[in-house]
């Protein structure tokens, strides 16, 4: 069975119709890109999995489980066991590194918060930084300390939108590595959005390309970049 599935989805902001009668399966464990340019409908297929929007009609399902269908929420976001790294991040400005990364334990009453918030900070070399604000940050040590505020709390699927829009060549190898050690070390099933398809080829199990609302092609890296779809070797292209 797949870790997630949206079903013949219909959704729209408005008068705009953002997807059609979308469907997409994602296996778990494992990190799926979803790629295309921007406006064609891909953090919205998050923000679906996440519920922070509800399908006009169709089903999600998040591990065997409808949590949204037909307008309606059957599981609410906070009992979807979904991290969500947003484009802004949204860290605490007024709470340390520490904190923000222990917020969720705290809220959740959760035992050895400190444990999990320190094995965190070691595993993304961040022990020197737990008593720094973040405008004290870079900007690679803030996508580090919102990767790590989501996985404390153990999700098992990872949503992450555009993490590595403002950040420069040189942070996003690095960052891009610590991705691709999380995969290896954490049980998690990740879905990534991306409009860089060097980014999706440097750290993906699986490729899906959207645009316009549609699926235009799907498949691990070697099969997209074999592709005979018009539209995806014309993207790739840029």
């Amino acid at each position: 069975m797949p870790m997630i599935e949206l079903q013949n989805i219909d959704h729209s902001y408005g008068n705009k119709s953002v997807l059609e009668n979308f469907s997409l399966k994602i296996g778990s464990n494992g990190l799926t890109c979803l790629l295309g340019s921007s406006g064609c409908g891909k953090t919205t297929v998050l923000r679906l999995i996440a519920g922070l929007e509800i399908p006009k009609s169709g089903k999600v399902i998040i591990e065997n489980k409808i949590v949204s269908e037909n307008g309606k929420i059957i599981v609410p976001p906070h009992k979807r066991n979904t991290g969500f790294i947003f484009q802004d991040l949204a860290l605490w400005p007024h709470f340390t590194v520490y904190r923000n990364i222990a917020f969720g334990l705290i809220e959740q009453k959760e035992k050895d918060v400190k444990q999990s918030v320190y094995k965190m900070l070691e595993f993304f070399g961040l022990q020197s930084l737990a008593g720094k604000y973040p405008h004290q940050l870079s900007g690679g040590q803030k996508q580090l300390v919102a990767i790590s505020r989501s996985l404390v709390l153990n999700p098992t699927v990872l949503l992450m939108d555009e993490p590595l829009a403002n950040i420069d060549v040189k942070l996003k190898r690095k960052i891009l590595d610590h991705i691709i050690e999380l995969k290896r070390n954490f049980n998690i099933t990740i879905v990534y959005v991306t409009h860089d398809h060097r980014e999706a080829f440097a750290i993906a199990d699986n490729i899906v390309i959207m645009n316009e609302g549609k699926i235009e092609d799907a498949g691990t890296v070697e099969q997209i970049k074999r592709s005979g779809n018009q539209y995806v070797k014309y993207f790739l292209e840029y």
